[in-house]
């Protein structure tokens, strides 16, 4: 066991747990913040995808110890209070939110690459969401989802 420092959604938190945990755990079930979601834990299918240090990670393999000190945002994060985040507000939008598990790991997942990028193309928004599985969907729906986001961002509805 150790102790680990980190800012989680803006917050100052500190953990006890052993150095291998992923932070999807330590997420979960010392904080509490049950919005990543736990689905193939093996950095597959995307549900729980985190941003650290400004970059899309899937939180099921990424143990806390690489955390120490870092700044991470979960979807929980992402809204302020209660107006939802115009990535949020996209998917929902283009009807990319059906039975919701995925949805999660996706906002997090352009929240980092529009971090990076706020005016991302075709290639990159395909490139971003290949990285996540959805059974629901089809992913015509979450394509639509993305490039309603990149829209609505350009039109000042908020910064990621």
């Amino acid at each position: 066991m150790a102790n680990y420092n980190l800012t989680v959604n803006g917050v100052s938190r500190t953990v006890d747990v052993d150095p291998k945990t992923p932070l999807l755990h330590v997420l979960r079930r010392n904080l509490g913040l049950t919005g990543s979601k736990q689905g193939c834990d093996n950095g597959v299918c995307g549900a729980c995808t985190v941003v650290v240090n400004g970059k899309a990670v899937k939180s099921c393999v990424f143990p806390i110890s690489k955390a120490a000190d870092a700044v991470v945002v979960t979807v929980e994060g992402v809204a302020k209070g209660m107006v939802l985040h115009p990535i949020q507000r996209a998917l929902i939008d283009s009807g990319a939110v059906q039975c919701g598990f995925c949805t999660p790991g996706i906002v997090m997942e352009l929240y980092a690459l529009f971090l990076e990028n706020p005016d991302p193309g075709e290639a990159a928004l395909v490139k971003a969401l290949n990285k996540h599985l959805c059974r629901c969907t089809g992913y015509e729906a979450i394509m639509d989802g993305a490039r309603f986001a990149v829209t609505y961002l350009a039109q000042g509805s908020a910064q990621p």
